[in-house]
C-alpha cells in the first residue's frame, strides 16, 4: 500500500491537534452535519448520529427525507431537537425544453414545500447545467435567473429562502452554470433579500479572486456556509473532490474570518463528497468533522 492510500483510508489525515469534543460543548452549537457527509447512514442513523456528537443541526437532502415520508422526517428532527440548517436541492432549470422546464419548475415548488414543512428556511439551489448539445452558457444562465423569479413569490408565501450555491468552474457544463460569488450575487440582488441569497461553499469558491470583497457585499444574503477542503490531486470523478477540512488547500482562518465579518451568524455545514470518507466508519467521520471544525473554524466565527 502507498503512503498516499494509507492516508486517504481514514478521513482524519493528520493526527488529531484537539481532543474531540464531547457532546454539550457549546464550540458544537453551530456546526451541522450535511447528509452526503456520512452517506452510508440512513436520515434515521444521521439524525442520531447528529445528536449523539452533540451537533446543533443537520442538513438534509430530499432523497432520504422521501424514503421514509415527509412527516415522519419532520417528526424525527423535531423530536431530536435538531435545527435543519438548509434543504438540498433543488435547481437544475437550465433546461431549454418547454416540457422539462416545465417539470422542473414543479419539482422545485414541491421542494419548496418539503423545505417549508421542515422548517428548513433555505432551500439550496443548484442552478443545472447545459443541455445536451447546447454551448450557450449565457442563454442557460439567463433560463436560471428567469426560473428563479418565477419560484420566488412561491417561496415567500411559504417562508423559504432561495440560496443560489455558485458551483467551480470544473462543473459549469453539467451542473453549475454560475461559477462564482459575484456571478451568484448578480442574480440574487435582482429579488429581496428575504428571498434570494447564496450559499457560499468553501469547496467552490475559495480560489475566487477578490472574494474577500464580494463576502462582504453579500452580508445578509449569505444563507448558509458550507465547509470542506480542496484536495489534490483531484480524483477521477471530480464530483468526489471534496476533502476533509486541514487536508487540502484551503485557509479556513481567512475564509471564516470574511463569512463572520459579513454578518453570518447562522449553521456551518459540513458537505464532503469523498469515496474514501464515505468508506470510513460514520462515527469516526463525525469525530473527526468536529474536531477539525474546532480546530480550523469555530475560533473564527
Amino acid at each position: 500500500m502507498s503512503v498516499r492510500a494509507a492516508v486517504v483510508a481514514v478521513p482524519s489525515g493528520l493526527p488529531a491537534r484537539v481532543a474531540t469534543p464531547v457532546p454539550g460543548d457549546p464550540r458544537l452549537a453551530r456546526l451541522s452535519l450535511n447528509q452526503r457527509t456520512t452517506a452510508r447512514w440512513t436520515l434515521r442513523q444521521a439524525i442520531d448520529g447528529a445528536v449523539a456528537a452533540g451537533l446543533g443541526a443537520i442538513g438534509l437532502w430530499r432523497e432520504p427525507v422521501a424514503d421514509v415520508g415527509m412527516q415522519v422526517a419532520a417528526a424525527w428532527v423535531s423530536a431530536a431537537g435538531l435545527r435543519v440548517s438548509s434543504l438540498c436541492r433543488g435547481g437544475f432549470f437550465t433546461a431549454s425544453d418547454p416540457v422539462a422546464r416545465a417539470d422542473a419548475l414543479a419539482s422545485n415548488r414541491a421542494a419548496i414545500e418539503e423545505a417549508a414543512a421542515l422548517r428548513a428556511g433555505t432551500l439550496v439551489l443548484v442552478p443545472g447545467g447545459l443541455p445536451p448539445g447546447d454551448r450557450d452558457l449565457a442563454g442557460a444562465r439567463a433560463r436560471a435567473v428567469d426560473a428563479i423569479a418565477e419560484l420566488v413569490p412561491y417561496a415567500r408565501e411559504r417562508g423559504v429562502r432561495l440560496g443560489i450555491e455558485p458551483m467551480n468552474p470544473i462543473y459549469a457544463a453539467d451542473r453549475g452554470v454560475v461559477s462564482t460569488l459575484t456571478q451568484a450575487l448578480d442574480i440574487a440582488e435582482q429579488f429581496p433579500p428575504d428571498a434570494v441569497g447564496v450559499i457560499v461553499d468553501t469547496f467552490h469558491l475559495w480560489w475566487e479572486p477578490g472574494v474577500g470583497e464580494q463576502l462582504r457585499r453579500a452580508g445578509e444574503r449569505i444563507l448558509s456556509y458550507q465547509i470542506c477542503d480542496w484536495i489534490t490531486p483531484l480524483p477521477a470523478d471530480t464530483l468526489l473532490a471534496r476533502g476533509m477540512m486541514g487536508d487540502g488547500h484551503i485557509d479556513f482562518a481567512e475564509f471564516t474570518r470574511a463569512v463572520a465579518a459579513a454578518g453570518y451568524r447562522g449553521d456551518v455545514e459540513v458537505e464532503i463528497f469523498n469515496a474514501d470518507v464515505w468508506a470510513a466508519p460514520p462515527e469516526q467521520v463525525v469525530a473527526t468533522m468536529a474536531r477539525r471544525y474546532v480546530e480550523l473554524v469555530e475560533r473564527y466565527l
